[in-house]
């Protein structure tokens, strides 16, 4: 992700402003989705600016900052959250896709003190490399919230912890038990490989525009050592299981796909073993006898937790069935 140039005139971002104001443009919200100098919010893009000081204070205070930490934040938006990070952290990488964001940031901060602590970074997070930090704190566009969160659980070397603003309803997901209503794949995927909490629900009224749906704050705190397992294969065993988690896991692995998935997957790892694949042989019948034998044929994923979905995969690896 390329750093975004520093701007010492604001003459042309001012003319942009005022273009963007006018009718018609994509996400344009023009009564009370403005700044004073014309800024108009893409809601396209989830911005949807925190505006209450005491949520930002609270977010930094979860997140533990110290005077020597790197942070990383998504979405700085005009900066109100960028500049009390800048006031406690060593140094803050915000990466920003909206370029007149950029210019705002520039314009805040330009002839301060804090400038030489900060690190703009343009374009989409999702398609750069994250840079190395300690703590990420976001106020995240929400459409981005589940690649987002993988692509910080995926990278190295772990972060500390990360304190991001998400829709309520899928922060609920993060933090959902087995047997809820909102358990699913993102929350076992997730609570795999860290530590999730929920902070706090925030109303529609701290943005500007607010947006349509109520928001929440969770902290994810990455496991340390990371678990020993692959993720892919991991990942794999969970896309067929939730596909339909109130069903049972005999009914789940009967799909005509799923078995010629398994089946190429099986006779790929025979050929790699050197293992004779018997004429009678049937993928369908195999994988029935490793449900039966563990127990597992009348269990469903909604009701499964951790430990669960660890032994079902050892049990399917240990047979030669592989996900990836």
């Amino acid at each position: 992700m390329p750093k975004a140039p520093v701007q010492k005139k604001c003459r042309v971002h001012r003319e942009v402003s005022r273009v963007s104001t006018k009718a018609g443009v994509k996400g344009a919200k023009p009564a009370g989705a403005t700044l004073a100098q014309g800024l108009v919010f893409n809601t396209d893009l989830g911005q949807h600016i925190l505006k209450n000081p005491l949520v930002i204070t609270a977010m930094l205070e979860k997140a533990g900052l110290k005077s020597t930490d790197t942070v990383l934040e998504v979405g700085p938006g005009t900066g109100n959250m960028t500049t009390k990070l800048l006031e406690r952290v060593k140094r803050v990488v915000a990466c920003e896709i909206d370029s007149r964001m950029v210019a705002e940031l520039h314009k805040r901060f330009l002839s301060t003190a804090l400038h030489s602590k900060l690190d703009i970074r343009i374009g989409d997070v999702l398609k750069a490399e994250l840079p190395v930090f300690d703590v990420c704190v976001a106020n995240l566009p929400y459409q981005i919230s589940s690649p987002f969160v993988f692509k910080l659980l995926l990278h190295r070397p772990l972060f500390r912890c990360a304190v991001l603003m998400f829709q309520k309803e899928f922060a609920e997901r993060l933090v959902a038990k087995p047997g809820d209503k909102l358990y699913c794949r993102l929350t076992a995927n997730t609570q795999l490989l860290a530590k999730v909490d929920h902070l706090m629900k925030v109303g529609k009224n701290n943005f500007r525009p607010p947006p349509k749906v109520e928001s929440s704050v969770v902290r994810i705190e990455p496991k340390n050592p990371v678990p020993d397992i692959n993720f892919s294969e991991w990942d794999g065993l969970l896309r067929i299981i939730f596909v339909r988690k109130n069903k049972t896991l005999s009914a789940a692995f009967k799909q005509t796909s799923v078995l010629q998935t398994l089946e190429k997957n099986y006779k790929t790892w025979c050929s790699l073993q050197e293992k004779k694949i018997p004429e009678d042989f049937s993928i369908k019948d195999k994988i029935e006898d490793i449900l039966v034998n563990g127990k597992f044929n009348k269990k469903r994923a909604r009701q499964m937790d951790q430990d669960d979905f660890l032994a079902l995969l050892h049990a399917f690896n240990k047979e030669g069935i592989h996900f990836v």
